[in-house]
C-alpha cells in the first residue's frame, strides 16, 4: 500500500493509504479522546468526540472515521475543536447518569478523565435518561439504561462479533434504547462481550465485590481466592503495565492484603481438567463414544449449546471446568486436610469471564450439597477493589500461591490462550495412549503449535502413539458454524465464546483488542515455556489428589471432577 505525508499539529507524518486520523494520530503518540470507536469494529462516528479540524474545510471531522488524505494539515486541538469537544461531552453526560460511586471503573472511566480535562458543566444539561430501566441477564450481565450514550457498541460485539444477535435498538430519536431483542428464539449467552466494548460501562458485569468485601470482614467463615490462568497476564494493564506482563506474584500479595484468608492458583485445577479430559477422549476414540467431543471449559459455549443445539449436549465433555475442579477440591480434600467444615469455606473465583458467575451457580455444580464456587469476579472487579484499598499490585512483592493447591504445569498457563485447552489434554493424551501402546509409540512432542494462533476457525490432524486425531479449534463463537456444518470430520474440537479465549474475555480489562489479545497471549505462552514441568500428568500433587478421589469412592470422585448438561429454555 502506498505511503502518504500528512501534517498533524504541526508535525509531518507519513502513513500508509487508507489510515484513518485517528490512527496516524497514535502512531506518533498524539492523544485524540474517543467513546465509541473500537479496533473490533468499522468506525461508526457517533460519539463525535474525536472531532478534528482539517485546514482548508469548514467543518470539523470525526477522525475515527476520516481517513487521511495526501497533504491534509490537521489540527487536534484548537479552539474550535476543544468548543465543539466539550458540548459534544456535555451532551452525552446528559445521557448517562453518573453512579460513579459504585462503578468498577471509576479509576479508569475515560468519561470523567475528559470532564476534568475539558472542564465540563455536568449539569449544564438536563439529564434524560433517569427513569430507563437496567436488563438483567441470569446473574452475568446486565445493561443500564440509564447510562447508555447510544454508541451501539454493544449491539456490534452481540451481532457482528458474535452472531448471537440478543440485543437491538428500540424507539427512535431521543426515545431510542437499547433492549433485549422481542425474536423468542434468541437467548443471551452471557458471554460479556457487550461489557468489554461498552466505553461507559452501562453494558456491564453484575458486580459482586460488595458480597466478596462483606465475607472478608466475616470471622466466622474462611474465604479463598483463587485466579484464572489468564487474569495473570491482563490485570497489570489496569496498574500501567504492558499487556501479556505476568504479575502472579503481585497478584497473590495483594488478595492477601485484601484479607482473603487463602490464595489458590486454579492452574492447578487446569492440570485436573487436563487430566479427565484427555482420559475421556481417549475413551471415546476407543470405544466408540460420542464423536467429535467437545470441550466444556467456556460457560458461554455451553449456554450456546443448550439454548441453541441441545442435540450437541452428548458431545460436550462431562469434565467440569478448572475453578469448578478446584473449588470442589477445596472444599472436599483440602478442607479434610484442614479440619475446616466445608459450609465455612466460601471460595471466591477471579475470572476473566462473566459467563463463570452464571456456571458457578447452577445446582447441578454442588457437590455433597455444597456449591464448590461461591461468588465470581472479573478481572476488572478485582482491578477496582485492589485500586479502592490504595494497593499498587504493580509495586507488590512476589509472593506464592497457598500449598498444596498451587503447583501447576505450563500446560495448564496456556487455558487463557484459544486452542489451549485442547494443546494441554492433547499432551496428556498422548501420554496416556503411549503407556497402553504395545508399540510404544512414545513421543517427546510437547507444542502443538497447529491448534494456536488468531484465526477464527483452526483445523488439524495429529498423530498420537500412531493415532491420528482430527481436531479443529473456534476462536469466538461467532465462527461456531464453520464447525457445525461438518462437525462429523472430527474427533474433538475446542470452543471458546470469547475471541482469543479467556485471554479476551468478557471480564477483561478495557481496552481489548487483537493486538492486546496476541500479547496476552504470547505471555502465556511464554509462561507455558518457562515452566519446569510442562504436562499436566506429570504434577505430583494433582496425581495425588485424584488417588484421593478415587480412594473416597465413586460419588464423591464422579461428582467433584464430573458434570451433566440439559436442554435450557430460560435462565
Amino acid at each position: 500500500m502506498a505511503s502518504i505525508k500528512i501534517k498533524i499539529n504541526g508535525s509531518e507524518v507519513t502513513c500508509e493509504e487508507g489510515t484513518t486520523i485517528l490512527q496516524a494520530a497514535k502512531s506518533i503518540g498524539v492523544d485524540i479522546p474517543a467513546l465509541c470507536q473500537h479496533d473490533d469494529f468499522p468506525p461508526k462516528a457517533n460519539c463525535r468526540v474525536c472531532v478534528v479540524e482539517i485546514l482548508g474545510r469548514k467543518c470539523l471531522q470525526t477522525s475515527c472515521s476520516t481517513k487521511a488524505e495526501e497533504g491534509m494539515d490537521i489540527i487536534t486541538d484548537s479552539a474550535k475543536v476543544q468548543k465543539a469537544r466539550a458540548m459534544n461531552l456535555e451532551l452525552i453526560f446528559a445521557e448517562h447518569i453518573e453512579k460513579c460511586g459504585l462503578c468498577i471503573w471509576r479509576f479508569q472511566c475515560k468519561l470523567l478523565k475528559f470532564a476534568s480535562k475539558y472542564k465540563l458543566k455536568l449539569t449544564r444539561f438536563e439529564d434524560r435518561k433517569g427513569k430507563r430501566k437496567t436488563y438483567k441477564f441470569a446473574n452475568a450481565v446486565e445493561i443500564d439504561g440509564t447510562q447508555c450514550i447510544d454508541c451501539r457498541n454493544c449491539i456490534e460485539a452481540c451481532s457482528v462479533l458474535q452472531n448471537i444477535n440478543y440485543l437491538e435498538m428500540s424507539g427512535k430519536g431521543t426515545n431510542q434504547e437499547i433492549v433485549p431483542t422481542s425474536d423468542k428464539t434468541k437467548h443471551c449467552i452471557l458471554c460479556g462481550q457487550c461489557a468489554l466494548h461498552c466505553p461507559v460501562s452501562s453494558a456491564q458485569e453484575q458486580a459482586h465485590y460488595g458480597e466478596v468485601e462483606k465475607l472478608i470482614k466475616d470471622e466466622n467463615v474462611i474465604v479463598v481466592a483463587q485466579f484464572a490462568p489468564s487474569v495473570r497476564v491482563s490485570i497489570g494493564e489496569d496498574f500501567g503495565l504492558a499487556p501479556g506482563t505476568n504479575v502472579t506474584g503481585q497478584m497473590v500479595a495483594s488478595l492477601r492484603k485484601l484479607g482473603f484468608d487463602y490464595v489458590f492458583d486454579v492452574n492447578f485445577g487446569a492440570d485436573v481438567t487436563t487430566m479427565v479430559e484427555a482420559a475421556e477422549l481417549i475413551d471415546r476414540i476407543k470405544n466408540k463414544g460420542v464423536l467429535p467431543m467437545a470441550t466444556s471449559c467456556c460457560p458461554a459455549w455451553v449456554n450456546y449449546v443448550e439454548f441453541y443445539r441441545p442435540d450437541l449436549i452428548p458431545n460436550l465433555t462431562t469434565s467440569r471446568s478448572p475453578h469448578i475442579h478446584s473449588g470442589g477440591i477445596i472444599k472436599t480434600y483440602w478442607a479434610q486436610a484442614k479440619g475446616i467444615d466445608p459450609k465455612k469455606i466460601k471460595v471466591i473465583s477471579i475470572m476473566p469471564c462473566t459467563a463463570k458467575k452464571y456456571e458457578a451457580s447452577r445446582k447441578e455444580m454442588k457437590v455433597a450439597g455444597n456449591l464448590p464456587v461461591d461468588l465470581v469476579l472479573t478481572t476488572r472487579e478485582l482491578s477496582f477493589m485492589i485500586k479502592k484499598n490504595y494497593i499498587d499490585l504493580a509495586k507488590m512483592p512476589i509472593e506464592k500461591a497457598d500449598d498444596p493447591i498451587s503447583e501447576y504445569s505450563g500446560a495448564a498457563a496456556i487455558y487463557g490462550a484459544s486452542g489451549g485447552v485442547m494443546e494441554s489434554a492433547l499432551r496428556t493424551a498422548q501420554y496416556m495412549l503411549c503407556q497402553s501402546s504395545e508399540n510404544n509409540l512414545c513421543d517427546a512432542r510437547i507444542d502443538f503449535k497447529e491448534v494456536r494462533g488468531v484465526e477464527g476457525l483452526k483445523e488439524a490432524t495429529v498423530n498420537l502413539a500412531g493415532l491420528d486425531v482430527k481436531v479443529a479449534v473456534v476462536n469466538g463463537i461467532g465462527n461456531i458454524e464453520k464447525v457445525l456444518d461438518k462437525i462429523d470430520d472430527y474427533h474433538y474440537i475446542e470452543v471458546m465464546s470469547c475471541p482469543g479465549g479467556c485471554i479476551g474475555g468478557g471480564g477483561q480489562p478495557i481496552p481489548t483488542n487483537w493486538e492486546i489479545r496476541k500479547k496476552r497471549a504470547e505471555g502465556l505462552y511464554g509462561h507455558d515455556k518457562n515452566c519446569t514441568i510442562r504436562k499436566a500428568h506429570e504434577n505430583k500433587g494433582v496425581i495425588g489428589t485424584l488417588d484421593w478421589l478415587k480412594e473416597k469412592g465413586h460419588k464423591l470422585e464422579h461428582g467433584v471432577l464430573h458434570t451433566k448438561n440439559k436442554q435450557k429454555f430460560k435462565y
